[in-house]
């Protein structure tokens, strides 16, 4: 009832809410006479127009322009009829009521716009007998109708007046949007007729329902029949009524709350911000669209329906969303496919490393067997070796030659074991651990995945890291997975794991029981000259803006720098050392300076300086109790020197050198395996009583220990008791028993090219290394005479020559009475 209704033609502009007015009330009679044979016809789109009562309309089309214009210009008298389709663009005879009203237009106001505004006011009823004309707008001839309000007895009409104004006050107090100049209209209107028309007008029903209502011939039933429609709206607003009273009485906080989300989410979408409502269903949409396992999927949803009965202000409802989000994020059973030429991915390995010859082989073995037999599970790669010979860079070799991701995970320090399997979701903060978080980086479930200084991994309070991973490395196990955010199983069995290592005593032993352990030795002086010039030199003329034509550097000069510069078994010292040398010519290339564009071996000396080390490390001592031994040390092989020196005294053993527990344990083994069989060394026995012995490792600010040296310090030992000089160009490796057996020792390669670094010509080893010796290329050991022992007697058989330094030990003994 007194709805708000646009009173308009049809027209492309909106004209506005208007309230139908009542102007004066007046129902001047008119009478067929006072028509025009053909009557101007006005269509409107969402209003029916009733007698004696005066409304606005807009007029947009050009047709009811030309209409209203004409017609105000004569007699201002006009038909109005609503069409039977509002959207009608222009309504035909079929498309427009029958019966309709005539009207007079009161005023006509023309808009800056170009619409134009009219006042009518209806005057009586008609029916369209014939439509005359439909351009440039239509008339029709038309017959007016009568109708009698005062057809009734007398009571029966002020009954049916009274109730429309008691329904009518009713309808004002329960909608409080009526505005209340409507009541005060309401009162001051005492027509029978007009009181009917002024409300039909009014009434809140659609467009049919009034045309109904302007059919009926007698006013009085008309009257009735709007009673009805004003009674139901009554009984509607009534139980809205109720409703509302109802709602806010049981009104509590979580539907205070809903009614404040609902503010916000109108305030976010006006701000362009995506509602909590419209993220949950982005969600589940993206979910719906995952490849991913049937217990994932169900475990979304339920987390989703969680995420939907929380209040996005909790402090849950953050962690929760990022949860869900990580779980559609996570590339589940997304995986790229594996580049299966073979010949491909050897070329690529050849052309960015020279050499480990031993991980190419096993790459490529690798991917043989995928392309076989597509289910293989990832093999768990363990890479071993000094720092600077390619381990780490040697992974994004591998992920370009099987066309994957490469992600890397440094671990270097690593002490917490939530960094490995993450937080539990109950933690403030928690995120999953930075395997999930590197998966989820590479977007594929199959990445080439570097695990960096997996043996520098520390155990303290906050748990043990290295034992967190041997899930991650098991392959019998890796394939379910468990992230104690992700809460759910992942599979970790098609990801290639390499991890680096430069020393696998610090790994735990489980662990480095589950890795395939390939050993990553260090580089001859052929392969380093050969990696300068191929890979580092280019390097770093890029880096440092440079081109090829602009530097050039020659193997001789190569040489010298890894000669007298350098001292590793990889080369990053090398290529810093090149760096410098690159810098020195762009610096004289940007102040435009000459300079020599070949790098010469003087040209090496003047740009690094002094030479730092000595490239013949070898002495060829002519003393007894001087030794050469063979060493393994972070950065390569070395040799190293065992001196021993005889004195009088009380049969003293002292140890220099900054010696670890195990040499000194190597000492006293030798010493005693000496006092055991001096006899048959012919060494008289008073010896060790009456003479102190020192026995000296050089280079004493260098900490030295390892089972390395066990038969060069009983070599030195004999070689001081005997007075026998050692056989020249000689070194010599391995451990010793009490018994004089000869162990065998690691790193053998890296001690082999530390020996023909310098120089020598002969070495000593356990007969079991031999197979070590088998495994390495032969142009590196070519120049070198092996000798294979199992006992301590061959040592001192080869190593001892028969001429000697001066007589052996004489002594004067003094009896001692009691």
């Amino acid at each position: 009832m007194f709805s708000t209704s646009s009173f308009s033609d049809l027209s492309d502009e909106d004209a506005g809410d208007l309230i139908p007015l009542d102007l004066t009330g007046d129902e001047t009679e008119i009478h067929q006479d006072d028509l025009p044979e053909d009557l101007p016809i006005l269509p409107l789109k969402n209003a029916v127009l009733f007698p004696g009562v005066v409304i606005p309309i807009t007029v947009g089309r050009q047709k009811s322009i030309r209409l209203v214009k004409k017609a105000y210009r004569s007699n201002k008298i006009i038909g109005v009829t609503a069409q039977k389709n509002p959207l009608a663009e222009d309504p035909k005879e079929g498309e427009i009521y029958k019966t309709g009203t005539v009207a007079k237009i009161l005023k006509m106001l023309v808009l800056p716009d170009g619409n134009t505004t009219i006042i009518i006011q209806g005057k009586k009823r008609m029916n369209i007998e014939q439509i005359v004309q439909e351009n440039p707008y239509m008339t029709a001839k038309v017959k007016l109708l009568n109708e009698d309000f005062e057809s009734g007895e007398e009571s029966h009409t002020k009954a049916i007046i009274h109730s429309l104004k008691d329904a009518a006050k009713k309808i004002l107090k329960l909608n409080p949007d009526i505005p209340k100049e409507a009541q005060i209209a309401l009162e001051s209107i005492d027509s029978f007729s007009f009181l009917t028309h002024f409300l039909c007008s009014n009434i809140n029903t659609d467009v049919k329902d009034k045309q109904k209502l302007l059919d009926i011939n007698n006013g009085s039933k008309r009257a009735e029949q709007l009673l009805q429609y004003m009674l139901k709206d009554i009984q509607v607003l009534e139980l809205r009524h109720e409703i509302q009273n109802k709602v806010n009485t049981d009104i509590d906080q979580q539907q205070r709350d809903y009614y404040l989300r609902q503010q916000m989410k109108v305030l976010q979408d006006e701000l362009g911000q995506g509602s909590p409502e419209q993220e949950i269903d982005d969600l589940r949409a993206a979910g719906a669209k995952k490849n991913w396992p049937d217990e994932v999927e169900e475990h979304f949803n339920k987390e989703i329906d969680k995420i939907l009965r929380m209040n996005p202000m909790a402090a849950e409802y953050p962690v929760a969303m990022n949860y869900a989000e990580l779980l559609v994020e996570l590339p589940w059973n997304d995986m790229s496919h594996d580049n299966f030429d073979l010949k491909r991915a050897k070329k690529i390995l050849d052309r960015d490393h020279f050499g480990l010859e031993k991980v190419k082989d096993r790459i490529i073995e690798y991917l043989a067997v995928r392309k076989l037999k597509n289910d293989l599970k990832g093999p768990i790669i363990c890479l071993f070796g000094p720092p600077g010979v390619g381990k780490t860079s040697l992974g994004k070799s591998i992920a370009k030659a099987l066309n994957r991701e490469y992600v890397r995970m440094s671990l270097g320090g690593v002490h917490d074991e939530a960094e490995i399997r993450g937080h539990r979701k109950t933690y403030i903060g928690a995120m999953p651990g930075k395997v999930i978080q590197n998966i989820n980086k590479a977007k594929f479930s199959n990445p080439v995945f570097v695990l960096d200084e997996i043996d520098k991994i520390s155990t303290e309070f906050r748990g043990d890291p290295s034992s967190a991973l041997l899930e991650v490395l098991d392959p019998e196990q890796n394939n379910a997975f468990k992230d104690n955010f992700l809460e759910v199983e992942y599979d970790l069995s098609k990801v290639l794991f390499i991890a680096t290592a430069n020393s696998l005593d610090t790994i735990q032993p489980a662990l480095r029981d589950r890795m395939e352990i390939i050993e990553v030795t260090g580089y001859t002086m052929e392969e380093k000259v050969e990696i300068a010039k191929k890979h580092l030199f280019p390097k770093q003329l890029e880096e440092h803006g440079l081109k090829a034509t602009d530097l050039s550097m020659d193997k001789k000069a190569i040489a010298k720098v890894i000669d007298d510069y350098t001292r590793e078994s990889g080369v990053r010292t090398l290529e810093r050392k090149i760096g410098t040398i690159v810098r020195d010519a762009a610096k004289s290339l940007a102040m435009e300076e000459s300079y020599q564009k070949k790098v010469t071996v003087d040209e090496v000396r003047r740009i690094l300086g002094a030479e730092i080390y000595d490239k013949e490390l070898y002495q060829n001592n002519k003393m007894a109790g001087v030794v050469t031994g063979l060493a393994w040390t972070s950065v390569g092989g070395e040799i190293l020197f065992i001196e021993s020196s005889l004195s009088r005294g009380k049969g003293k053993l002292t140890l220099s050198g900054q010696l670890g527990d195990v040499m000194k344990e190597s000492a006293v083994t030798a010493l005693s395996y000496l006092k055991s069989n001096a006899e048959k060394l012919n060494i008289d026995y008073r010896t060790f009583d009456n003479y102190d012995l020192h026995v000296h490792v050089p280079a004493g600010a260098v900490p030295k220990d390892g089972p390395s040296a066990g038969i060069t310090m009983l070599t030195s030992l004999a070689s001081i008791f005997t007075q026998r000089m050692i056989k020249d160009k000689l070194a010599m490796t391995g451990e010793i028993t009490l018994r004089g057996k000869v162990l065998p020792v690691g790193g053998i390669k890296e001690k082999m090219l530390a020996a023909k670094r310098a120089g020598i010509k002969e070495i000593i080893l356990c007969n079991k290394n031999k197979k070590d010796i088998e495994e390495i290329d032969e142009r590196y050991v070519k120049d070198l005479t092996f000798h294979f022992v199992d006992t301590v007697d061959e040592v001192l058989e080869i190593a001892l020559l028969q001429q000697k330094v001066q007589d052996p030990v004489k002594f004067e003994l003094t009896e001692k009475s009691n």
